[in-house]
């Protein structure tokens, strides 16, 4: 335990971490002489460090995930209480919190009815995957087994979810990929492919019938689509784009599969990022923010039609005609439990309407950023999910290179304030500052945020 009778020695904290952990997305040359940053506590919208060092995370725990803040003694209760309940059985059965929140979720969601467990974004995009390609075969011979995804969306780190990947720098050097993938262009206004128009939203999604076509209808079963692209540089969909996506797979028989993992539960002020847009998905994949960090948990949610197109009264079709899955942490409890909990927390403490108004705030301060400093090309987002491009040259809207976000990022740390950024992504346009803080983040906070940003793009620019 951390306290006095018992205190954690940090040096031995830190000397078997560097002999023994393989951090995510670090390149690990640089701790043959120094050390890691060591988090040791989390509370409210702070993190501290192994120095004693406080610092206001602007990132939610660095991957969109920590969305009503740390330290919640009741999620941690409502999971220690489900745990010495019972903590596991496979979810081939019934347990009473996924019960729960199932239904809690659904009613968050019109038109959506069926919830499948499992325990990463990644996995609950592999299962939505996998019911295209089942669907595929149950239906259509095979044949409608392509699955279209966009340029610069992000969906995962298996070999399969990065083959639905439009990152180049994310997929470097882990091919070859799963068949079947083909990527659409991107739909950032900012970096139009049309040049100034009118009707770029349309143009944009009229790409995706043009590959439709090219491909053939007929073997294309599902397009992927962030209602917000998070990672690839916070693009936010240009006007009358939706509208005709829906059109679009409508005409075509195409399922529309929406990934939530970074906008679900609130990111950007409704429950769901596609609930801006009137979209109605067919399936919807979420994680990260579902128990924001308490519990592993992640969710593929789809309509009632497509939960009945698995059941089979014959026994030869019954065999092989259910969905034929398994995740073995979905049958894990905390995740369910700490999700019906942090529901809970954003209801009664009306966080959804907090994140309107200091994403609202938010984006004022940005904006006022990017009159103050010709670096700043663009400024986007939606809620409390924000982000800016740098820029070399705003007429020309040549990026900067990674170096400079990269410097911008540290000094924020250095002045104790965290920050996102695009990282390794792309070969050229890793160059957004990203911000996600908390959904309990005040004025005050966003302030220092500002502050702290407005010092380092100054110096670094």
């Amino acid at each position: 335990m951390n306290d006095k009778a018992n205190p954690i020695d940090l040096e031995k904290v830190i000397k078997a971490d560097k002999a023994n952990v393989w951090h995510h997305l670090s390149q690990h040359k640089p701790l043959e002489t120094s050390d890691p940053l060591l988090v040791v506590k989390g509370e409210g919208m702070y993190l501290y460090d192994s120095n004693g060092k406080s610092h206001l995370d602007a990132t939610s725990g660095g991957l969109w995930t920590v969305n009503t803040g740390y330290g919640r003694e009741s999620i941690a209760k409502a999971v220690y209480d489900q745990l010495t309940t019972l903590n596991f059985y496979a979810h081939s059965a019934a347990n009473v919190p996924a019960a729960r929140f199932a239904e809690k979720l659904i009613e968050k969601m019109p038109g959506l009815s069926r919830v499948y467990y499992s325990n990463s974004g990644s996995e609950a995009n592999e299962k939505a995957y996998k019911i295209v390609r089942q669907i595929a075969a149950k239906k259509y011979g095979g044949k409608k087994h392509k699955i279209l995804y966009r340029e610069r969306d992000y969906h995962g780190t298996t070999i399969t979810a990065l083959s639905s990947t439009g990152q180049f720098e994310r997929k470097n050097q882990y091919g070859p990929f799963t068949p079947g993938f083909v990527e659409v262009p991107h739909c950032c206004e900012y970096r139009s492919q049309f040049g100034e128009v009118d009707d770029y939203g349309v143009r944009a999604a009229n790409e995706i019938e043009k590959v439709i076509l090219a491909e053939g209808p007929e073997t294309v079963g599902s397009i992927v689509l962030e209602p917000i692209t998070a990672g690839g540089g916070i693009i936010t969909p240009p006007e009358g784009y939706w509208e005709r996506v829906q059109e679009i797979c409508k005409k075509y028989d195409v399922l529309l599969h929406i990934d939530e993992v970074v906008c679900g539960l609130g990111r950007t002020g409704t429950w769901f990022g596609y609930q801006h847009y009137g979209i109605k998905p067919d399936i919807v994949t979420m994680a990260k923010g579902v128990a924001s960090g308490y519990a592993a948990i992640s969710c593929t949610v789809t309509t009632e039609e497509i939960f009945d197109i698995f059941k089979e009264d014959s026994e030869d079709n019954g065999r092989m005609g259910y969905f034929r899955d398994v995740s073995t942490f979905g049958g894990c409890t905390a995740g369910p439990a700490a999700a019906l909990e942090n529901m809970r927390i954003i209801e009664d403490e009306n966080l959804l309407e907090n994140v309107i108004t200091m994403g609202d705030y938010l984006m004022e301060g940005l904006l006022g950023l990017k009159d103050k400093h010709e670096a700043i090309g663009d400024v986007r987002g939606k809620g409390l999910f924000a982000g800016f491009e740098l820029v070399k040259d705003r007429e020309t809207k040549e990026p900067v290179a990674e170096t400079v976000p990269i410097a911008i990022f540290n000094e924020c740390m250095k002045n104790g304030v965290l920050v996102g950024r695009t990282n390794r992504s792309f070969e050229k346009y890793n160059n957004t500052i990203a911000l996600s803080p908390a959904f309990i983040v005040t004025k005050e906070q966003i302030d220092e945020i500002i502050a702290t940003l407005d010092d380092a793009i100054a110096k670094h620019t």
